[in-house]
């Protein structure tokens, strides 16, 4: 069979990929017959076609080298062949010397440019924000602090994380969006290692916040983050305060011990728990939650009133027409709705919720309360409760504790989860727990405990329970399963909450579902009724953070505020304090709540309930404000059950 002839113009082609892969040298010289083939014909024809040009063709020969030599730099030097060499030599010097020159500056402009793009250059700041590790947090967290920075010059905040720093500017601008008079300053490195934390000034920082990152062994992450910020502060005095979360307890003392004694941290996981029971038992304490804790609207803050000192707390509370007063701060501990005959003592700090640290101003309303319109009846009892657990994980354990706590006589909880060694283990623990009550913890009521085995992403399962028999529906995402990669953990839960809805539009009622979400972007997504209660742990933490970031001492008012036990916020009839249909103001129910010993701060409207973005709930409105309160109203208290 005949050879089959390659054409010329592969062979060529073919030849010309061969000499270029000589190196250098090679393109050189081919750049230079380039430049020769066309330069060299284009100086003759502008040679020929000058009307000026001598008549000699050694003459125009020689005036086209002239030409050629101009154009390409080579010196232009006509005479004897050596001293044309010469010439030509010197330019080359000259060109090697000014291509090796710019070569070298383009290259140390490159490495900077570099360099500064891979953030690896040292914060020069005081008072900033500085933000360690990289989760799903960290854009609650900066928002917030940019929200927090909104009247104030020259704030920054800080991220150092061991990611790109381009992809995390990118990532922050998208999400946060605009940042304001705040500058976002971000910095590549790992968070572990003290040699790359000075990158962000901790020394000369306000506050420093560290995020469990998104992996298995976060917690660990974070003790050995605070390890190497302490050995990074070392020597610094006063050292900024930290601000850190783990997701177990069991690191909380660890992380206590590597932060020192004016560092804060927070467990995710049981802060995250108490909250889903409380919505559990309340519908729509969560979106209440939401508005005290963003910088959004009105916030915690400590004051001092001389003025009222010796006081009665029960008259502290309508001295402030816009302003809620919620508790005392002595001595470092809070006393959240003490007694109304608790006297102010001299160095107390008031407890408020207002619009800012300025905007808390004495103004007597005791003149606006209408005793007519109070409530003279007694509070309705809580009834025993029956609560649908859907979904098992590693925070499923601390919400069966959060029931149990509280449990009235009676109460139920019936568990769906698939079958599993760990599940069954740790269910029998929690049943173990609430039928002994635990030390006494409860009094003994006996909270009845069941499990059911069964996959909640599957109709059958759903359909196999009365589900609208059940006072609340809690539905958990499953947590990645060790050696598998990750997915999105609310896969799940979005396709139960679609099989919930299917059944509420079945059978035409609502059903009182509690979420929990990992991914702030998903509570777009889920199926749920507007204004439904969808924890987002990472969200909450993250604003819980950035609330402790500018003030530490509101950690503690925290910590009783969401406890199972003590004073916290609680959802009400507004039944209990006025009468149905009365048009009073919001003094008169500060003062019919004070007579039952709890802190009026809001209320929730039921005919907003369904209405963006605050869904009826209103915080801190003005005492003097008058509205008319139906039945299906609520008061938001801070008090006991």
């Amino acid at each position: 069979m005949a050879q089959r002839r390659t054409p010329f113009g592969d062979r060529a082609r073919y030849w010309f990929d061969s000499t270029l892969a000589h190196g250098a040298a090679a393109l050189v010289g081919w750049m230079a017959l380039l430049s020769l083939a066309v330069v060299v014909p284009a100086s003759a024809v502008m040679v020929w076609t000058d009307p000026d040009a001598p008549p000699s063709l050694a003459e125009r020969l020689a005036e086209v080298w002239r030409l050629t030599g101009e154009t390409l730099r080579l010196g232009g030097a006509t005479g004897t062949p050596l001293r044309a060499m010469m010439s030509v030599l010197l330019a080359l010097v000259t060109l090697l010397y000014v291509s090796t020159l710019v070569g070298l500056i383009t290259t140390a402009l490159t490495e900077r440019i570099t360099s500064l793009r891979r953030g690896r250059s040292t914060v020069l700041e005081q008072g900033h924000a500085v933000v360690l590790g990289w989760s799903e947090q960290v854009f609650t967290v900066v928002s917030e602090l940019v929200a927090a920075n909104v009247n104030q010059r020259g704030a920054a905040v800080v991220v150092l994380a061991d990611r790109d720093k381009t992809v995390m500017e990118e990532s922050l601008g998208t999400k946060v969006g605009s940042f304001g008079g705040t500058r976002l300053i971000c910095r590549s490195g790992p968070t572990t290692d003290p040699a790359v934390l000075p990158l962000t000034s901790p020394a000369t920082a306000g506050v420093v916040l560290v995020l469990p990152p998104d992996e298995p062994h976060a917690d660990a992450e974070v003790v050995k983050t605070l390890l190497a910020l302490r050995a990074a502060l070392a020597g610094a005095e006063p050292r900024p305060p930290v601000v850190a979360a783990v997701r177990d307890d069991r690191y909380r003392l660890a992380a206590c011990l590597a932060a020192g004694p004016d560092g804060v941290v927070l467990e995710s996981d049981t802060v995250t728990a108490r909250l889903i029971v409380q919505a559990a038992r309340r519908p729509g304490i969560s979106l209440v939650h939401q508005e005290l804790l963003d910088f959004a609207g009105d916030e915690f803050y400590l004051i001092s009133e001389p003025a009222l000192t010796g006081r009665p707390f029960g008259e502290v509370l309508l001295s402030y027409s816009t302003t809620s007063v919620v508790g005392l701060m002595r001595g470092g501990t809070p006393l959240l709705n003490p007694p109304p005959t608790t006297p102010v003592a001299p160095d107390d700090l008031l407890v408020v919720i207002t619009g800012d640290d300025d905007t808390a101003r004495l103004d007597d309303c005791a003149e606006s309360v209408e005793k007519a319109a109070m409530a003279s009846r007694p509070p309705t009892p809580a009834p025993a409760e029956r609560i649908l657990l859907l979904g098992w994980n590693r925070r499923a354990p601390l919400v069966v504790d959060q029931l149990h706590r509280r449990a009235r006589p009676g109460s139920a909880v019936d568990v769906v989860a698939e079958p599993g060694e760990a599940t069954i283990r740790e269910i029998s623990e929690a049943e173990a727990d609430s039928g002994n009550g635990e030390n006494g913890r409860n009094g003994g009521n006996g909270l009845s405990l069941a499990l059911h085995h069964g996959d909640i992403t599957r109709p059958e399962t759903l359909r196999r329970l009365d589900v609208h028999s059940y006072d609340s529906v809690i539905v958990l995402g499953r947590d990645p399963a060790p050696g598998q990669p990750p997915d999105d953990p609310d896969n799940r839960t979005l396709v139960t909450l679609l099989l919930l809805r299917q059944l509420e539009e079945a059978t035409g009622r609502e059903l009182p579902v509690v979420t929990e979400l990992i991914d702030d972007r998903n509570r777009a997504l889920a199926p749920i009724g507007p204004g439904a209660d969808v924890i987002i742990s990472g969200k909450l933490i993250g604003l819980l953070m950035s609330q402790i970031s500018q003030n530490r001492h509101l950690a503690a008012v925290f910590e009783e505020l969401f406890s199972a036990e003590g004073a916290g916020v609680r959802l009400r009839p507004a039944t209990d304090y006025l009468l149905p249909g009365s048009t009073t103001s919001f003094a008169t129910v500060v003062a019919a709540a004070r007579r039952r010993g709890e802190c009026a701060i809001g209320y929730r409207g039921h005919a907003d309930a369904s209405t963006r973005p605050h869904y009826g709930v209103r915080i801190n409105p003005p005492k003097r404000e008058r509205r008319r309160w139906t039945a299906e109203d609520e008061v938001v208290v801070i008090g006991t059950d």
